[in-house]
């Protein structure tokens, strides 16, 4: 890799605010706002609008499309006849 051309890459805290919670992982993204992790140290925080914590396909609330009513429908109304 070429030096000084690349972004410091360093532990982030994404933070859920829907789910209420929030991991550390490591990250290029750049952020002013700061948070204390359980470690103690200090580390940029991201606050996310949604994560494994709070999407309805991760969490079972998602809903299921009636696909074959509406495939149906079509068919009725402008299948051959």
């Amino acid at each position: 890799m070429k030096p000084g051309i690349h972004p410091e890459y360093r532990p982030v805290v994404f933070r859920d605010k829907a789910g209420d919670m929030a991991f550390l992982t490591r990250s290029t993204i750049t952020s002013d706002q700061v948070v204390t992790w359980e470690d103690g140290n200090t580390y940029p925080v991201v606050d996310v609008e949604i994560s494994s914590a709070s999407h309805p396909f991760y969490t079972g609330k998602g809903r299921v499309v009636d696909t074959a009513g509406r495939v149906e429908r079509f068919k009725q109304r402008y299948g051959r006849s």
